[in-house]
Parts: C-alpha cells; sequence; structure tokens
C-alpha cells in the first residue's frame, strides 16, 4: 500500500500550517483526522477523528455542529493519506501536526492528538485483521477455484 502512492511532504505540511481546517483522510479506513485550528475564549482547537463525508458540503454542516459557537469555516484542506498511519510518524507529518497544536493551545491538547495517532493505529489494525480474514471483504476466488489453480497436471508441470 505504502510504496504505490508519492505525497508531497512539503505540501502536506504546508496544508496543516496555513489551514483552519485541515482534513486527513484515509481512504481505506473511512475515517478521517480532523483538525481545526480555530479557537476562541471558550473554545480550544480541536483534533478528532471522524467518519469520512461524502462531500465538503457534507464536512462543512459536520463543523457547524461540532462547534456552533465558531463562524462557519472560509475554508478546508482537503488531504488524501493513501498510505499506512505509522507513515504519518515516519514521514515526520505526526510531528508537525502535534508542534502545530502546541503553538496554538495548552500542553493537554498533545494527548488528545496522541489519542487520535492511536485511535487511528487501532483502526488500521481492526482493517487489516478484517482483510486477512475476509470479514466484510469478498474474495475474487472461491475456495474450489484456489485450490484447482494450485493442481499442476503431471503434463503441465514440463512446461514450467
Amino acid at each position: 500500500m505504502d510504496s504505490d502512492f508519492r505525497i508531497d511532504i512539503s505540501e502536506v505540511q504546508r496544508a496543516i500550517d496555513v489551514g483552519e481546517i485541515t482534513a486527513l483522510y484515509f481512504p481505506l479506513l473511512r475515517k478521517t483526522l480532523l483538525m481545526d485550528t480555530r479557537t476562541t475564549a471558550v473554545d480550544g482547537p480541536m483534533i478528532k477523528v471522524v467518519p469520512m463525508a461524502s462531500s465538503p458540503e457534507e464536512r462543512f454542516r459536520d463543523l457547524v455542529r461540532m462547534r456552533p459557537r465558531l463562524p462557519k469555516p472560509e475554508s478546508i484542506n482537503i488531504v488524501p493519506w493513501p498510505k499506512y498511519v505509522e507513515s504519518l510518524v515516519s514521514l515526520e507529518v505526526w510531528d508537525h501536526i502535534v508542534r502545530r497544536y502546541l503553538e496554538l493551545g495548552p500542553p493537554e491538547v498533545v494527548k488528545r492528538c496522541e489519542d487520535c495517532l492511536e485511535e487511528l493505529r487501532k483502526l488500521e489494525r481492526e482493517e487489516l485483521r478484517r482483510a486477512i480474514t475476509g470479514d466484510k471483504y469478498e474474495t475474487l476466488w472461491d475456495v474450489r477455484g484456489t485450490q484447482e489453480s494450485a493442481e499442476v497436471d503431471d503434463d503441465e508441470e514440463d512446461l514450467f
């Protein structure tokens, strides 16, 4: 999964730096790490794992519901992350996110960041388990087809 997708890390970091709201979504997990850096005297920055939205409009509506005291956002940076969750750490995107939140809020915001990372890791482990066991997945071949393709005729053996 990781090796097939190239991501411009500097662009991802720029989106995190300049955006009020960044939605880093994980297509395989059908989840989004929603980062809202807007703050008021009452509301601090928000970072949260949420279900993937079906459209930008749906994401706007969700944000208005989650943070009703804040004005409607002007824009959202939407960033796909088709890689493993751990690559956020290895590519230093996660440190970038944590540093951004430390600039905005109290130190306990780091705990919320780490909780989100752990939740994403757990979701990914569960998704991989389901893929391996076939839970909520359909195979391309049935068991009979797999067994038949594994058997080789004595005559065919000479061809290989």
